[in-house]
Order: C-alpha cells, then sequence, then structure tokens
C-alpha cells in the first residue's frame, strides 16, 4: 500500500516537472521569436522592453528591404515576360506557323 502512493506521488512530480519544463522552454523559444523579428518584449510590470537597435543593424535592415523591393519588382517583370510567352505559345497563328515550317522541311522527292 504505501508503494503505490510513493510511485503515485513520485508520476505526479515527473508530470508536474514535465509540464514545468515544457513551459519554460515554451517561454524561451516565445521572446527568442520575439527578439528576432522585432516585437516587444514585456516587462515585470507588464510594460514594454524593446530590443537595443545598433544603427548597423538600422542599416542592413534599409539595405534588405531595398533588396526585397528590388526583387519584388524584377519578379514582376519575369512574370509579365512569362504571360507574353505563354500568349504567343498558345496563340493559334504560332502553331499554324509552326506546321507550315515543318511541311517546308520535309523531303523533296
Amino acid at each position: 500500500m504505501d508503494g503505490d502512493v510513493f510511485n503515485i506521488v513520485v508520476m505526479g512530480i515527473i508530470a508536474a516537472s514535465l509540464v514545468t519544463g515544457a513551459g519554460i522552454a515554451a517561454w524561451i523559444y516565445t521572446t527568442r521569436m520575439r527578439i528576432k523579428n522585432g516585437y516587444p518584449l514585456n516587462g515585470a510590470w507588464g510594460q514594454s522592453v524593446y530590443p537595443k537597435v545598433t544603427t548597423e543593424e538600422v542599416e542592413r535592415i534599409k539595405l534588405l528591404s531595398n533588396e526585397h523591393a528590388q526583387l519584388r519588382a524584377e519578379l514582376g517583370s519575369v512574370k509579365d515576360r512569362l504571360a507574353t510567352a505563354e500568349r504567343i505559345v498558345t496563340d493559334g497563328g504560332y502553331a499554324l506557323t509552326h506546321q507550315i515550317e515543318a511541311l517546308r522541311d520535309l523531303p523533296k522527292n
């Protein structure tokens, strides 16, 4: 009987430790993600504590933002060119031109 109670208490302590450990791990992960993405942290009394940002980081963010805008513009132009190429290939006249060229390439007997 005493062994059963002891086992239940030990299992309860293990379960509580696992739940506490999972909570601490989740808090650490959440805090890390907030810092990484620039969200404010909460202080002990609920006030916002912002991570310090250096001028080097601000410049890096500006450069990445400019690069992002350039890549989006380039992607837009590539999409436009692809749409034009698709329109040409699916055009009925294009297929007709290919058929005519295939007939011209046939050997003459």
